[in-house]
């Protein structure tokens, strides 16, 4: 590409030439009208160029069944290019041949074959958009020279970078490789504990014949292609910022970072801010779906610069799962850190999901159903409750190892990797009542104090002396009530992120991208899907509002039967006790502002007053 007269046409056919593919001059497919128009002296407009783009990108895509081809076209604006590149993104690669107005008015006036004259010039100058995401070549080099960079360029540099290889960037790899796209593979180098790492894990997959594998970060950066996507898939935290700062002298303006680690948002803004001032791109991700999902297809958020995610995007959408539309259950999430804050909140609602279960398996069990019996209860409500986190955990119930079954023989004790603590956090920061998280958040902190717990358990006996008297439909019915309250606080928590950070995020989208690849995927997670189109708060839908008034008959039958059996059931009960807050009209709240203004002339409103006018009162 480039204005005419640059030589695209000469270095065109002799690239074709070298690389034994098909060579096509734009030229030669512009209606006869264009031709007219151009020979006249008149400049081409938008709706001009329209067909003639779209002939070379069908001509493309037909070619592309075959092998490949060279096409030379000017495409001097991004839109112009969009549509040559139509459904072939990732199979495009652009050479965008530069140089000066006097050069090329020089050069166009001493050809005498062409029908646009070199007075029209000055007007493909003006309408160029410079390309950010094309190998530029200085058009002073001799042709030879000029096929030689092209040829090295495209022969041995990748599209994408992976750093870390880790469990989930092992499987990246594997799943950008699996989708056809040249990528470079870094693991660091320590003596006697991480050698070889990428050229072993290279040589165990066929796929991976075309990656690069480093170990070192000079080579491994070089291998790239300009602008550079690099994607970390390291340790949150400072980790994060040692190979920042390791990977910056070797970077250059406009190259990119996607990290993809479940960072602080905070901290992603932060060095969003940092990275911008030396003029790289830093795109904040969060990914989900495990090691399974980000082989297979993950569910991806990605956040930051808007034009920099343009030049990632056809990667992240090609290697991410798909919801039922066949779309990418990944999309451009909003600015600063919102990608990791959503994964945050995702983290959240898996925290309580998961407790739910748990907490169903022990009320089931108390029931008197045995494992195997539990996973067919749990395997019965998937038609009415479907979702990833019900279907891994039948399996488990399912799984024997000898005569016992697995789950148990595992140690009651529940780790966690911050999320949840971060989205607590959050919470009382942005003043969001996201009870369901924190509980379910204890509730593991709570199993860590496993001496502790056998200890008290022998001073306080569990009585148990009343007959658990509930049905298990009854606790289907209150784990879907349950799940409506954690999935309405979980995008209330976004939300309220998004009014106060002004990120003006797509519930609705959110949902989508939740579909499928993540860990949270259901079909209550589908139907959120069309309800927040209308909505930002599900309990207003009149669909739902039926539904939870269906099932808290059930939800307050089976938190009542658990607290009158001893049954631990903390999450289920704190839905109830949500749901009855969040619905009462008027609250004890009257009596804690009261306290606070007798105690510390805090002050207090009047419901006989609308003015909003503060009152103090001597209580005593």
């Amino acid at each position: 590409m480039g204005v005419s007269g640059c030589g695209k046409s000469t270095i065109g056919n002799l690239l074709s030439k070298e690389l034994d593919i098909p060579f096509f001059d734009g030229d030669d497919f512009h209606p006869e009208s264009n031709i007219t128009k151009m020979s006249n002296g008149k400049a081409l407009n938008d709706d001009d160029r329209q067909g003639w783009l779209e002939t070379l990108n069908h001509l493309a895509k037909k070619q592309l069944t075959k092998n490949s081809c060279v096409i030379v076209c000017s495409a001097l604006k991004q839109k112009y290019r969009d549509i040559l590149s139509q459904d072939i993104h990732k199979q495009t690669k652009w050479i965008y041949l530069s140089g000066t107005f006097e050069q090329i008015y020089e050069r166009m006036n001493s050809r005498s074959d062409h029908f646009m004259p070199s007075k029209l010039l000055k007007s493909q100058f003006d309408t160029l958009e410079e390309p950010k995401d094309a190998m530029q070549i200085d058009i002073s080099l001799s042709p030879k020279n000029i096929i030689k960079t092209i040829k090295n360029e495209l022969m041995n540099t990748s599209e994408f970078g992976l750093f870390g290889l880790g469990v989930m960037g092992k499987s990246l790899c594997r799943n950008l490789a699996n989708n056809g796209f040249k990528i470079s593979m870094f693991n660091r180098h320590v003596d006697g504990v991480e050698e070889n790492i990428a050229k072993n894990f290279k040589a165990q997959h066929s796929e991976l014949s075309q990656a690069e594998a480093f170990d070192d970060i000079a080579g491994f950066v070089n291998s790239l292609q300009q602008p550079r996507r690099i994607m970390l898939m390291v340790n949150a935290g400072k980790t994060i910022d040692y190979v920042i700062e390791d990977l910056l002298p070797h970077l250059s303006e406009n190259d990119i970072i996607i990290d993809g680690g479940n960072s602080n948002y905070k901290k992603t803004k932060e060095r969003f801010d940092y990275l911008k001032t030396k003029g790289i791109h830093f795109i904040g991700t969060g990914v989900s779906g495990g090691e399974e999902g980000a082989l297979k297809g993950p569910s991806i958020m990605p956040s930051g610069d808007k034009d920099a995610y343009s030049k990632v995007a056809p990667f992240l959408e090609t290697i991410a799962a798909k919801d039922k539309n066949g779309l990418p259950c990944c999309t451009y999430v909003g600015p600063e850190g919102s990608g990791q804050f959503i994964k945050m909140v995702h983290n959240g609602v898996e925290y309580v999901e998961m407790q739910l279960l748990a907490e169903v398996a022990t009320i089931l069990k108390a029931l008197g159903q045995n494992p195997n019996e539990i996973a067919n209860t749990l395997d019965s409500w998937k038609d009415n409750a479907s979702s990833y986190l019900l279907e891994i955990t039948t399996a488990i119930f399912k799984k024997k190892e000898g005569d016992d079954w697995l789950v148990n023989k595992i140690l009651d004790k529940a780790g966690n990797k911050g999320t949840g603590n971060w989205t607590t956090i959050a919470s009382a920061e942005l003043g969001v009542p996201n009870t369901l998280i924190a509980s379910a958040l204890f509730s593991r902190y709570i199993s860590f104090y496993k001496e502790e717990r056998i200890q008290l358990n022998e001073s306080f006996k569990k009585e148990n002396t009343s007959q658990l008297n509930i049905t298990t439909n009854e606790v289907l019915e209150a784990y879907q009530f349950a799940r409506i309250i954690n999935h309405y606080q979980g995008f209330k928590l976004i939300a309220e992120a998004s009014n106060k950070f002004e990120w003006n995020l797509n519930l609705s989208e959110i949902a989508r991208i939740w579909t499928n690849g993540c860990i949270i995927r259901s079909t209550l997670m589908e139907e959120l899907v069309n309800i927040f189109k209308d909505t930002t708060n599900i309990l207003t839908n009149t669909q739902l509002i039926a539904i939870v008034n269906q099932y808290k008959p059930a939800a307050k039958k089976v938190v009542s039967q658990c607290i009158l059996n001893d049954i631990t059931s903390p999450a289920l009960a704190e839905a109830i006790q949500f749901f009855n807050g969040i619905t009462t009209a008027y609250a004890s709240a009257n009596i804690i502002q009261a306290q606070r203004d007798y105690f510390g002339a805090h002050t207090y409103q009047r419901l006989d007053d609308t003015s909003g006018k503060s009152y103090h009162t001597n209580w005593n």
